[in-house]
């Protein structure tokens, strides 16, 4: 700011003092250089920038201030510049660092009380920016530090050159309330970059330097003054500019977050804070591993399928893609932006039920476990299933069943009830264990969940869900994802890979199986969203009432997740697997590979590929017709009947009831016949075993239960166990019924 100085005869005696101590000690003010002042200078917004260096998003971290980048003075409009120097200092390019008439015109003009203009010049008014100890008060500058500032001054004038000068000053002086630098002012009250600026607008800049935070009219009025000034003989319309000026002051075009990827930027920024990283300054920039490319194209096809499902009650959306070797993030679309309501809300990181895409994983650990092969019969039927609060009765999508089915199909096409039977077999608490293991955020226990946790009865992260997804896509093998690049190993020597999380060849078959398109035809059809021309595995999902739907897969190089609904948990209206998110997945599919091939994977070791054909169903046909089917070796078969396979004989049997842990309470005023205990299970040639003694042959039977803890064991005929559960009966004891069993 111009500063009037008043001289006595003292003054001006103790200034010349001063000016020759500091001739003969120039270290007197220690003084930054311009390199030091410009790496030193910190933007108010954190640049956020893809792989390649690209401006992915500007991100306000700094709420005291708002400043732009540095600015080089090549980038400043000469319209700016020379409204600068007119209005502040006419002979910056002729003094050095203090201007002794205008200092002399001040002096006198205090001396007769006449207004003029200040004495201070750009280089006084830079080097109080530059020095907290000379930096102007409210109440002004003391003596002294008006005396430093003078020194300080002469010695900027020594060391650096009159540009550097004059961009220093551009890029640090205070405009109007928290602006501060030439690209804020421009960018926020002009909506242009600092080259872009034209005479008007200059000199508008100008005045504001002299009076930041003056009333509209008066920075009007100062600016025609400097245009006049600028523009000699020419005619000035003031009238005109000042309409223009009470505009612009008011505008604040500059908005604090701005850019493509406002979710993925907080995350980084994040990320950065919580691993120490964080500085009492932020940084100016990060650089992500996103793609610039994709962002805009992926945020692109999501909201413009969305506009499409406007008349359905969808509005939010979001989608991931991740590089399967690195884990590094490729995109990130956190939500629909400015067709949600909830555009905060990042649908990636956000916990919701992932329905039937949690399918793929509890085949995978029943396929590992050796409970069933692609080509086990799964009886597609109503069931009811005994549970410590009651029955459990699934229900397909289409409220239909198809009656036995292979594994292969029942996965593929997307049915409810084989995979409800398959959890049985696997158990909800051992399913829930393996996808913490697996990364997926369950708040409780398996048991919590039960067997609807086969439907996706949990909530997950579109994250976590399609890190999962990568991790079958990389043959079982876990990795973390990451927003920023890791770097680069120190040795070149080859890092030692962990032991697959899953078993690979129970990963490959369930890839396999997703980039089947004969397997989903009973679902999805021939002609489905699903299906691309090159290679990939996908499956979609649909939570309960409809309030969330999702499509995640992967190609030979990119795992691809999508998920769309309202972030307020409300339905959705018909909203399908392969009309919600699935568009969309294939969409960034598809560009993902416009130019880069995608093949299946290689079959891992210990795998076999078999001819299988099944037996003949209630109409005396093939279930399933005859084909080529993948096996864990020692699994194979090549036979699959109803009353043959893995999936009906005694060494697959299961228990269905009761629940393991079941807690029975008896009452001796009801009658014992009424009080009896169901056994049900699955399998055949099986029988029970109370306590370590027969009970009874076949998939049911009853049991009259007396106080006290027990053993219900299934056995196959050769007499080992094959399934166990523990019960407890509390309560007085009841007397038996004559010849029942107890």
């Amino acid at each position: 700011m111009p500063l009037a100085f008043s001289f006595s005869s003292t003054a001006r005696h103790t200034l010349a003092v001063v000016l020759l101590t500091a001739a003969a000690a120039p270290s007197a003010w220690a003084l930054a250089s311009f390199e030091e002042v410009k790496r030193d200078f910190r933007s108010s917004e954190t640049a956020v920038l893809d792989r390649q260096g690209e401006l992915l998003q500007r991100v306000r971290t700094d709420p005291t201030v708002r400043r732009g980048q540095w600015t080089a003075l090549a980038d400043v409009s000469p319209a700016l510049r020379a409204a600068m120097v007119l209005s502040e200092d006419k002979r910056f390019y002729e003094h050095s660092g203090v201007d002794w008439r205008a200092a002399s015109a001040a002096a006198w003009g205090n001396l007769w009380n006449t207004r003029t203009r200040g004495a201070s010049t750009i280089t006084m008014q830079l080097a109080g920016l530059l020095d907290d100890d000379l930096r102007r008060a409210a109440g002004g500058r003391s003596f002294t530090q008006k005396i430093g500032q003078t020194v300080a001054a002469t010695q900027l004038e020594r060391r650096w050159r009159k540009d550097q000068i004059l961009e220093a000053y551009l890029n640090t002086v205070p405009f109007r309330g928290e602006i501060v630098g030439i690209d804020a002012l421009s960018r926020t009250l002009f909506s242009k970059a600092p080259s872009g600026l034209d005479a008007r607008e200059a000199a508008v800049a100008a005045a504001l330097v002299r009076a930041p935070n003056a009333r509209p009219a008066l920075v009007a009025q100062r600016a025609c003054e400097v245009l006049r000034v600028m523009e000699p003989g020419a005619k000035t319309d003031c009238e005109a500019l000042d309409m223009f000026t009470s505009a612009v002051v008011q505008r604040r075009a500059f908005e604090p977050n701005e850019g493509i990827a406002p979710h993925a930027a907080r995350r980084v920024l994040r990320e950065l804070r919580d691993a120490g990283n964080d500085k009492p300054v932020a940084p100016t920039s990060v650089r992500t591993t996103l793609r610039a490319p994709l962002q805009r194209y992926a945020l692109d096809s999501l909201q413009r399928h969305l506009r499409e499902l406007r008349d359905r009650h969808v509005e939010d959306g979001a989608l991931v893609v991740l590089d399967n070797a690195s884990g590094e993030v490729l995109a990130w679309v956190g939500s629909s932006g400015p067709l949600s309501q909830a555009a905060e809300v990042d649908g990636v990181t956000a916990l919701r039920q992932p329905g039937s895409t949690l399918k793929p994983l509890l085949y995978a650990q029943a396929l590992a476990e050796k409970r069933i092969t692609a080509a086990s019969l799964i009886e597609d039927s109503s069931a009811q299933i005994s549970t410590a609060s009651g029955l459990y009765i699934p229900q397909n999508y289409d409220r239909r069943f198809k009656g036995p089915v292979s594994a292969r199909t029942a996965l593929a096409a997307s049915l409810n009830v084989p995979a409800v039977r398959t959890l049985v077999m696997v158990s909800p608490e051992a399913f829930a264990r393996e996808l913490r293991a697996a990364g997926l955020p369950l708040r409780e226990s398996g048991d919590y969940y039960g067997y609807s946790l086969a439907l996706g009865s949990a909530e997950v992260s579109l994250l976590s869900l399609a890190n999962a997804y990568r991790m079958m896509a990389n043959g079982g093998r876990f990795g973390a994802t990451t927003l920023t690049p890791r770097p680069a190993p120190a040795t070149k020597a080859k890092p030692v890979e962990a032991a697959p999380l899953l078993d690979p060849r129970a990963a490959f078959i369930v890839s396999d199986i997703l980039s089947d398109p004969n397997a989903r035809t009973r679902t999805f059809g021939l002609d489905s969203i699903l299906s691309t021309r090159f290679w990939t595995a996908v499956k979609t999902g649909t939570s309960k009432d409809m309030r969330d739907n999702w499509a995640v897969g992967w190609s030979q190089r990119y795992t691809v997740g999508v998920w769309v609904g309202n972030a307020s948990g409300a339905s959705m209206w018909d909203v399908s697997g392969t009309s919600g998110a699935a568009p969309v997945w294939a969409e960034v599919m598809r560009f993902l590979h416009a130019r880069e091939p995608s093949r299946a994977p290689a079959p891992p070791a210990g795998l076999v590929e078999a001819r299988v054909s099944f037996g003949p169903g209630a109409d005396g046909s093939p279930l399933e017709a005859a084909r080529s089917e993948w096996f864990l070796q020692g699994t194979e078969q090549p036979l699959f009947a109803l009353d043959t396979g893995m999936a009906s004989d005694a060494a697959s049997a299961r228990i269905t009831a009761p629940a393991d842990g079941t807690i029975l309470a008896l009452d001796p005023d009801i009658p014992p016949q009424r009080q009896r205990v169901r056994f049900e299970s699955e399998g055949r040639g099986v029988q029970w075993r109370i306590d370590g003694k027969f009970h009874a042959r076949g998939n049911s039977a009853q049991w009259l239960p007396w106080p006290g803890r027990h053993l219900i064991e299934l056995v196959d005929a050769s007499g080992k166990v094959v399934d166990q559960r523990r019960v407890e009966v509390r309560g007085a004891g009841v007397v038996a019924a004559k010849g029942a069993r107890r």
